[in-house]
Parts: structure tokens; C-alpha cells; sequence
């Protein structure tokens, strides 16, 4: 028997929080020297965006702490924003629901454990 393949909402999950992940960081990096000083609120955003880097490389790779730190990831999210607009706390939880159910589907939950494919 093979390894489990991943499945395509895993692949198409791991490439968002690649992108999203590279997107922030990059947009972020001009705030370093806001008002002519060097911010360190900054410094945790780009740690936060680095983050979600890893977590896309490694749910590619299959590594279920990825997809717990993914998970975990957004949920923070979550939290931040309970502190913003309602809408935003509404999207965020949301998509936080949805990466939960993606991730621990059935056939991610194999292809995160390596189980090998059952033939159809």
C-alpha cells in the first residue's frame, strides 16, 4: 500500500497560508521605521505572518503539528479580532470554522497521519 495523497483542500490550504503568509509579511515590512523609529509592534506582526508561512510549507509536507499550528493560527485571529468591528470577528470565525473542518476532515485526518490508502 501508499501513503494517503493529500487531498486537494489541503493543497489548495497549504498555498493560502503560503500566500497570505508572504502578502502580509511583505506589506508589513514597510511599517519597521514608521514616524522615523523602530516599531516592535511591527516586529510581532512579521513573527505572526512567518508563522503562517511555516504552517502552509509544512501541511504540504503532511506534518500534523502544522495543521494544529494552522488552526491555532487562526483562532488567535479570532481573538484579535473580538477587539475590532463585528464583521470582522464574524469573517474571522468563520474561516476559522472552515480551516477546522478542512483539516480535520476524514481524508485529512489520514493524510496528516500517513495512513495508507484504502483501495476503491
Amino acid at each position: 500500500m501508499t501513503a494517503s495523497k493529500r487531498p486537494l483542500s489541503v493543497t489548495i490550504l497549504g498555498f493560502v497560508y503560503i500566500a497570505v503568509g508572504t502578502i502580509g509579511f511583505a506589506y508589513h515590512a514597510t511599517e519597521f521605521w514608521g514616524a522615523g523609529a523602530f516599531r516592535y509592534d511591527t516586529l510581532w506582526i512579521e513573527l505572526v505572518e512567518a508563522i503562517a508561512i511555516v504552517c502552509g510549507v509544512f501541511i504540504l509536507r503532511g506534518r500534523n503539528w502544522a495543521r494544529w499550528l494552522a488552526l491555532a493560527w487562526m483562532a488567535f485571529h479570532v481573538v484579535v479580532s473580538a477587539f475590532h468591528p463585528f464583521r470582522e470577528l464574524a469573517m474571522h470565525a468563520v474561516l476559522c470554522a472552515l480551516i477546522a473542518w478542512l483539516l480535520f476532515r476524514a481524508d485529512a485526518r489520514r493524510y496528516f497521519r500517513g495512513a495508507p490508502v484504502e483501495p476503491t
